[in-house]
């Protein structure tokens, strides 16, 4: 259940203005307007914070000697924050914009903001003034990337300058208001042994991953939604030699590969008038004529999985994907539905077999009750076994309950059995540890 919590930031105490938060907002936009309406059209085309700032300290000294209204230097400096985050930044959500322990905003209308922090989902005291506040928030995300949302186009994905994922929703869509979600993303990035702090995956399970990438094994990482699919794909590439050309695909760009020769293409949507939109699919085809030596596509989610697929099984291996499933085997069958979509005339048994000849590991994350992500499965595929695709797990995580402190217990634990692919392995140079699949590691309340 979630807990009202106050907003993170340092800008002191909420200002006491008789009747609350209401009288706030009121003298916030008084003087939110004032300051536009002191400047001529010239002088607000080169608005900065530091000029702002000085005309805001003179506006709201005449407010207080107007009104009588007292106010702590403290409050003061609150107030000219939240009037710089309305004229330049995104109003009330700045301040969580700014938290790096956030990873996801979801608004809920004007009245409900809530944060994700540690996997757990934490409602705010943040709010907008009412519907047009919070769509006029939307409006300025939209507008800085050339993009429109109105009654005609209700729905909008979009990227922040910091590299931030946003859906917006507006009515007549969305029943509670306008709605916004943003995905944030750690301007640290995630090392390998982050990983293993957390106990996302052990040491054995990164040795063989590895492994696989220098082997230049396809694979595709398969989770649900905010269950570190993309930081694993993070993860994975770091071991991809930097002598390679590496073209990445992505409907919203959120990959952050470290190596020189990179690629990345990104979707654009139609225009206002309907043309010049450009799929995953037109990207995947293109990026086939730019000399590839590998190809990562950031989520596989419609008909570019078929030419994903003959990408992976017409010379270029080591290429990666994700894509959102439940199990190994779901992934499977979602990606068969994908190909599907891009041509119904394949039947079913050449689609499974050449899924089952491009894809040779398949990754499952999962994000566990507790807020935790972990690695809970990683199989080998080995071809196809009648009606169904062969798959050979070799590790996993096995859930033996929750600590009284509400930590996932369990243990990681090897399959016992060698990979299908330890020649393959052995012929890039790939020597795995003896009694690597053998291993067992307990994840205690520590």
């Amino acid at each position: 259940m979630s807990s009202r919590q106050v907003s993170p930031g340092n800008r002191g105490p909420a200002p006491r203005f008789g009747s609350g938060a209401e009288r706030w907002f009121a003298i916030r936009t008084q003087i939110h307007n004032r300051l536009l309406n002191s400047m001529t059209p010239e002088q607000l085309r080169f608005l900065n914070k530091d000029t702002a700032r000085d005309q805001l300290g003179l506006t709201i000294e005449r407010l207080i000697a107007e009104n009588g209204t007292p106010m702590t230097v403290t409050e003061r400096e609150r107030l000219i924050d939240e009037v710089l985050d309305e004229v330049f930044g995104l109003g009330p959500l700045e301040i969580l914009m700014n938290d790096t322990t956030v990873s996801d905003i979801l608004v809920n209308g004007p009245d409900n903001v809530y944060v994700e922090r540690a996997g757990h989902l934490v409602e705010t005291n943040v709010r907008f003034r009412d519907n047009a506040h919070l769509r006029m928030i939307i409006d300025r995300i939209v507008s800085n990337i050339g993009r429109r949302i109105d009654d005609s186009s209700p729905i909008v994905d979009a990227r922040l300058a910091d590299g931030s994922r946003v859906c917006a929703v507006i009515p007549p869509l969305s029943l509670v208001g306008p709605s916004i979600s943003i995905r944030r993303f750690g301007k640290k990035l995630l090392e390998v042994d982050d990983l293993l702090r957390n106990e996302t995956m052990t040491r054995g399970m990164v040795e063989y991953l590895s492994g696989c990438v220098k082997a230049r094994l396809n694979m595709v990482i398969s989770g649900g939604s905010g269950s570190g699919k993309t930081t694993m794909l993070n993860t994975l590439s770091r071991y991809i030699p930097e002598d390679e050309r590496v073209v990445t695909i992505e409907d919203t760009a959120e990959l952050q590969l470290q190596q020189v020769h990179i690629v990345r293409l990104e979707t654009r949507p139609m225009n206002i008038e309907g043309a010049g939109q450009i799929t995953q699919r037109d990207l995947v085809i293109n990026a086939l004529r730019m000399r590839p030596d590998r190809i990562i596509v950031g989520e596989c989610r419609g008909p570019e999985a078929l030419d994903m697929m003959q990408a992976m099984n017409t010379g270029h291996d080591g290429s990666m994907t994700t894509t959102h499933a439940n199990t190994p085997i779901d992934a499977f069958s979602r990606l068969e539905t994908m190909v599907m979509m891009a041509s119904q005339h394949i039947p079913d048994k050449v689609i499974r077999q050449m899924l089952a000849s491009a894809i040779n590991v398949v990754v499952q994350t999962v994000r566990l009750t507790d807020g935790s992500r972990k690695v809970v499965s990683i199989a080998e595929v080995r071809g196809v076994d009648g009606d169904m695709v062969d798959i050979q797990e070799v590790f996993r995580f096995e859930r033996t309950g929750m600590s009284p402190r509400g930590k996932m217990l369990g243990a990681f634990r090897g399959a016992g059995k060698q990979s299908f692919y330890r020649d393959r392995l052995r012929a890039y140079g790939v020597k795995l540890s003896g009694g690597l699949f053998e291993e067992v590691q307990e994840v205690t309340d520590r």
